[in-house]
């Protein structure tokens, strides 16, 4: 797709634009709370399109898209659908707790609730994740869509997202982040339902769609399927749903800036509500062009980057550049400021300087950042070997080795009062090496797959279930025969309104009924 002068000036002016205006609004922040927690003061509107533009990125629009022209078809839309409903409820069980203790981070929480090891081990699992799966597969997925889209090398394509992203977030951090993802946030929804406008009209309507494209159209899938089985629907979709709507620290860490309990309660809610377009405006497009591209993907994560390289009409296309750019750059600059609050708050402040002022935080924040997304633009060219069988894939797969281990941490220790920290720190040592002895044994392991050695694979959602009960049942032994002779004291922060929003039940009530209408009509 070829840009003329007009296209690169509506680009320039509505990244401009952004990043100006964001850096503007930030500008007051000097303390550390200003910097990673945009000083506490975030509302509802803001939440609710800061959660929307950190979670779509072009992970959605290419990898998802991408499982939607697969196999998986329109069932991937799973993780979108089921994460409205998980995060309803993290609105109701885990953000009250996580406000009235005031924690930045959330491996803060876990020491408060075992110990300062339980911190530290979250703490380092995060940076690793953030830097080698989620911040380098969201700049790898952007830096491949404007190279198929727009013919830009994708490694030049990979370092200009990245600078823009470190552009902003290292001046102003979280209130930066959130100002700039409104406008992204809006963007991008207003270009995915707009491709999917154009992909009905090209497809030959909405009837035409559904009847060329019944077999993709389903919600559940058999259980001996590889990806999504239906047995995943009863627990192990729930896993990394839990984890990454609440407690993964670049989603919550815009609720744990809210204004008051009853704004971040809203601002969910509102951004549960948006998650119920992604199945239009991401998986219908990419289910569409399958069927009408299907011999000229070389992959299926080229799907939705071929649908707009071929169906976008002149004069809109540097509105799309800018609106996919902008969506990798949201997610990235949310993965890169709560990547470095955790580095500078859970571990640089603990272990390296405890007695670092404001301002030396706020600078290791920016430096961090920095650091981040070199490594990243560094590694994401790498992404692109067949071997890690698309990018949502490689991104869910590898997240497993921490999220049953987390999520069981937090849970467990909610519900069971006199859990000790022993239990909680070894739900979070063995579930690497419990995942990972099943990823070996029944994973899609090349080695295996060349050898002819194989015990049968299980689906990576069904591997993160397993695991899940199994640290679940290490936690209940442990705290049968070590209980706590009292439960811990949680820490209380002074002068946040922890009044909640009394329409959060009917509202959310509303966004859960729609994903069951959802399920039922594409059963």
């Amino acid at each position: 797709m070829d840009l003329d002068f007009f296209d690169i000036g509506v680009f320039l002016a509505f990244i401009g634009a952004v990043v100006g205006f964001s850096i503007v609004k930030s500008r007051r922040g000097k303390t550390s709370e200003d910097y990673f927690l945009a000083g506490r003061g975030l509302q509802w509107p803001l939440i609710g399109f800061s959660i929307i533009a950190a979670n779509i990125s072009t992970e959605q629009f290419v990898g998802m898209a991408g499982q939607g022209a697969g196999s998986v078809g329109l069932a991937v839309s799973g993780y979108q659908l089921l994460g409205a409903v998980t995060i309803v409820l993290v609105a109701v069980l885990f953000l009250p707790r996580f406000l009235r203790a005031g924690i930045y981070t959330m491996p803060e929480y876990l020491e408060y609730r075992y110990n300062s090891t339980a911190r530290g081990i979250m703490a380092f699992y995060t940076m690793v994740i953030y830097v080698a799966v989620t911040i380098t597969a969201v700049l790898y997925s952007g830096g491949l869509t404007l190279h198929k889209i727009f013919d830009m090398d994708i490694t030049k394509a990979i370092w200009l997202i990245g600078i823009i992203a470190a552009l902003y977030t290292a001046w102003g951090g979280l209130k930066a982040v959130a100002w700039a993802d409104l406008f992204l946030g809006s963007a991008l929804i207003i270009g995915g339902l707009a491709t999917m406008v154009l992909g009905f009209r090209e497809i030959g309507g909405v009837a035409a769609f559904f009847r060329i494209s019944a077999d993709k159209l389903h919600m559940v899938l058999p259980a001996d399927h590889p990806e999504i089985p239906w047995t995943a629907l009863v627990v192990g979709l729930w896993i990394p749903n839990f984890y990454y709507c609440g407690l993964n620290q670049f989603i919550v860490q815009r609720t744990l800036a809210a204004k008051s309990l009853k704004q971040g309660q809203l601002g969910i809610i509102f951004a549960a509500g948006l998650w119920l377009i992604v199945p239009f405006a991401i998986v219908f497009p990419g289910i569409m062009a399958s069927e009408l591209y299907s011999g000229q993907l070389t992959t299926s994560d080229e799907a939705y980057p071929m649908l707009i390289r071929n169906l976008i009409p002149a004069g809109l296309r540097g509105f799309m550049f800018a609106a996919i750019s902008g969506a990798v750059m949201s997610s990235l600059a949310s993965m890169l400021n709560s990547a470095c609050t955790i580095f500078t708050m859970d571990l640089y402040k603990r272990h390296i300087n405890k007695d670092a002022p404001q301002r030396s935080l706020v600078t290791m924040g920016r430096i961090m950042t920095v650091v981040f997304v070199i490594v990243g633009c560094l590694i994401a060219p790498q992404l692109g070997h067949p071997r890690f069988k698309g990018i949502f894939h490689y991104i869910q797969e590898f997240q497993g080795f921490i999220s049953p281990g987390i999520l069981a941490a937090f849970v467990f220790g909610m519900i069971f009062k006199r859990t000790p920290a022993s239990a909680g720190v070894a739900a979070l040592i063995l579930n690497p090496v419990i995942y990972g002895l099943l990823f070996v044994l029944f994973g899609d392991i090349p080695y295996f797959e060349q050898t002819g050695i194989s015990l049968g694979e299980i689906a990576f959602l069904n591997r993160m279930a397993i695991t899940f009960a199994f640290l679940i049942g290490v936690m209940g032994l442990i705290t049968i025969f070590n209980p706590l002779s009292k439960p811990k004291k949680m820490p209380v922060k002074e002068g946040i309104d922890m009044k909640p929003a009394g329409s959060v039940i009917w509202l959310g009530g509303a966004v859960i009924a729609a994903v069951i209408v959802f399920y039922i009509i594409f059963w």
